[in-house]
């Protein structure tokens, strides 16, 4: 028999709002390339242009992601501004959205509201989840959708509401057109765990699908008309078929791993704080669903562990791989957890509880001396107050880990305040002061401080500083070197600045690091100014 509640409905408050703290400190980060800065300078095109049919990159056309993500964002800049808060709205919405679908279906599974609430908290503290609503690619609008459609199908089966039947085929439709195929997978393999699970299939099948069709089929028309209207049919097969096949195959992409095991072992960060409890889950409900041959009364649904399963095997083919990838994935594996936790409990496995305690509790504390080390030698204390903040935030958590309580409970409580420190920590002081070592950024900070006029700035072709074009609220050209004429600015790494053959004065030098590949020996500050590049901008004189 599930308990019925594991936490209190003040815990659950507080818990909420302290991750609304932890998601709006992240809204005021300057953007980080290449992915975020990249996609935000294109949404930014279509605002200033006016063009919401055409993608571009840089000055070339963009045959890849499909549309929603940008016409969203271009949407409320249209509205709001362009700026890095306003980008990121559309993926803040899409995360509150998904945080409510997955409290919304694990109430439709398990009949519980305290499991329900707990799921839904389990998906805000995912690291990957938080990271995306700052770092923000299609990644935030797709994972929204995904359960969103989930939820409804699951609700249609259950219930044949036409209003089920319109929300799971539009938001499936959504989800589509955020990333194409992958969306569709990731929807059907859940669904069709379930329903194999369930016996449901006639259910599955009734006359108000068509619905359902018919609402999806309207909502992927403005997609495959963008794609056709600039590509013409090759539109139309690239995001029916030529996407997903390039990417399992990595055609034109370039392998990024070959692991099989990647997405697996890639969990162990992406789904902290509760990744440790997925990965025992997972594994002892799988193997027993296999022992009771899928009984009922042992497992309750398979819609979240058959899910995760075969869309794991699917995405372990793939030879390209990324670790954002599986943030789709993420809000059933919540779900999942959060029944896992409670079926602990209701068995009163505590010493198995009393072991995943105790990791738990050495991964903190050694994060905490991690983070220390970071604040000693990379970000010291830039915001104080913040810094203070984080101090209490610490003494909370210290004093949850000590406390006499519940085992369950302290487990639940103590890894959602790791984590909201941890972040609240990126967010206010590490990101703010990474963000920093961007050249292009710099760059674009000191073109608007000096006043020069973005229109007379030029880079060479191939060049991704994405965050230049964005903050300068410019499509800065891309040209050969050769190409640059009097009077132009160009903006160069220090590799290329031989290529320059006319007479050019310095104006500005720049370092550079690709911040989303760090390194220790970028965060060390003694071995930091060998791993910088450096980024120039020069007037070109004749």
């Amino acid at each position: 028999m599930i308990p019925k509640n594991i936490l209190t409905q003040q815990q659950i408050v507080l818990l909420y709002l302290s991750f609304a703290i932890v998601y709006i400190s992240g809204l005021f980060i300057p953007l980080m390339e290449n992915d975020s800065a990249q996609h935000a300078s294109m949404a930014m095109r279509m605002t200033l242009s006016n063009n919401f049919l055409e993608l571009y990159k840089g000055d070339a056309p963009y045959l890849d992601k499909p549309h929603l993500h940008f016409w969203l964002s271009a949407f409320f800049m249209k509205i709001f501004g362009i700026n890095d808060f306003t980008y990121r709205i559309p993926a803040f919405l899409s995360i509150i959205l998904a945080a409510y679908s997955t409290k919304k279906l694990a109430y439709l599974l398990y009949k519980n509201e305290n499991l329900s609430y707990l799921a839904s908290l389990i998906f805000l503290s995912s690291q990957t989840i938080i990271l995306s609503a700052h770092d923000v690619r299609t990644d935030a609008v797709l994972t929204g959708f995904i359960i969103f459609s989930i939820w409804q199908l699951v609700y249609f089966i259950k219930t044949h509401k036409i209003s089920a039947a319109v929300l799971s085929g539009f938001g499936t439709a959504m989800a589509f057109s955020s990333k194409g195929m992958m969306a569709l997978a990731i929807i059907g393999l859940c669904i069709i765990s379930y329903l194999a699970f369930s016996g449901e299939w006639k259910r599955a099948f009734h006359k108000r699908i068509f619905l359902l069709i018919l609402f999806f089929a309207v909502g992927v028309l403005p997609i495959f008309y963008a794609y056709y209207y600039q590509f013409g049919n090759e539109g139309i097969s690239f995001i029916l078929f030529n996407q997903s096949y390039n990417r399992l195959t990595a055609n034109g992409f370039g392998e990024t791993n070959s692991d099989y095991f990647f997405f697996f072992h890639t969990l162990l960060w992406v789904f902290l704080p509760f990744s440790l409890l997925f990965y025992t889950g997972i594994i002892d409900k799988t193997v027993l669903s296999f022992r009771t041959l899928f009984c009922r009364n042992i497992t309750p649904e398979f819609l979240t562990i058959g899910g995760f399963w075969v869309t794991i095997f699917l995405f372990s083919y793939s030879k390209f791989k990324l670790p954002h990838y599986l943030n789709g994935l993420i809000a059933i594996i919540s779900i999942f957890v959060a029944y896992y936790i409670f079926d602990l409990i209701s068995k009163r496995k505590i010493k198995t509880m009393k072991v995943l305690y105790t990791i738990q509790v050495v991964v903190i504390f050694s994060s905490i001396i991690g983070i220390g080390l970071l604040t000693y030698f990379f970000t010291r204390i830039p915001h104080p107050l913040m810094f203070v903040l984080v101090l209490a935030v610490i003494g909370i958590l210290l004093f949850y880990i000590f406390k006499k309580d519940n085992l369950f409970r302290k487990f639940i409580l103590v890894s959602f305040l790791f984590t909201i420190f941890v972040n609240i920590y990126l967010n206010t002081q590490f990101y703010p002061i990474l963000t920093q070592y961007q050249g292009s950024l710099k760059l674009a900070e000191f073109v608007k401080k000096h006043h020069i006029n973005p229109e007379r700035v030029v880079v060479p072709k191939n060049y991704g500083i994405w965050n230049f074009d964005f903050y300068t609220h410019h499509n800065t050209p891309r040209i050969e070197i050769d190409q640059v004429k009097a009077g132009d600015y160009l903006i160069i790494c220090q590799e290329d600045v031989k290529n320059i053959h006319k007479k050019y004065t310095l104006i500005k030098r720049e370092n550079n690091y690709r911040i989303t590949k760090l390194s220790l020996k970028f965060l060390n500050p003694e071995t930091r100014q060998k791993q910088l590049e450096n980024y120039y901008i020069v007037k070109i004189e004749q």
